[in-house]
This record gives C-alpha cells, structure tokens and sequence, in this order.
C-alpha cells in the first residue's frame, strides 16, 4: 500500500516539473516570435553562433529540429554541423609539408663548395 502512494507522488511531482517545462518553452517560443518580428529580415550570425547552434540540434534530433528551428533551415543547421566536425578534425595545422627540411642559411654557407682558381 504504501509503494502505491510513493509512485502516485512521484508521478504527480514529474507531471507537475513537467507542465511547467512546457509552460516555459511556451513563454520562450512566443517570446522569440515576437522579438523575430521586430528583427530584419536576415540575421547575421558569427561562427561560434553557428557552432552552438549546430551543437544543440545535433543533441536535439531531427525531428524536433523542424518544430523548433526559426532563425536558419534544418538543412542549414545541419550543414553548419558537419562544417564543424569536419573542421574539428581537419588535422592541417598538424600536417608536415612533404620532403626535406630546409637547412638554416648560416650551415648552407658553410656547406657551399669554394672554388678556387688555382690550375
């Protein structure tokens, strides 16, 4: 009897946590649609803005993405996602440059051939 009472208020504890999630994602969404009005058309974002953008949608999924998504496409989100991975693990400021190294210019003198007029 008593395991009953513990799960009823759990589950009166979760459902009221999340009405209120709802509640507030409503307040955020209508707020944003309200403060979108007011913008240009365009919205220029710099690249961290993409990233942390692309960051969260990839954690958020798909599906989600086309509900939520207001400033930029899902396709453009996800572009800007795989940009920065690829980035991420680009490796070309790890990269060698192919072939011997140069030699410093004060050994090349040393090493240059002298030739003498003496035949």
């Amino acid at each position: 009897m008593r395991n009953k009472k513990g799960v009823r208020l759990l589950a009166n504890v979760s459902g009221a946590v999340n009405q209120e999630l709802l509640l507030r994602n409503e307040h955020l969404a209508t707020e944003n649609r309200i403060l979108r009005a007011k913008l240009p058309s365009r919205l220029r974002l710099s690249d961290p803005q993409r990233a942390t953008l692309a960051e969260i949608r990839k954690r958020l999924g798909r599906k989600a993405l086309q509900e939520v998504a207001r400033v930029a496409k899902p396709d453009t989100i996800r572009a800007w996602y795989r940009r920065l991975v690829a980035e991420k693990f680009d490796g070309s400021q790890h990269r060698q440059y192919p072939g011997r190294p140069r030699i410093r210019p004060e050994i090349e003198v040393l090493q240059a051939p002298h030739f003498d007029a003496e035949f």
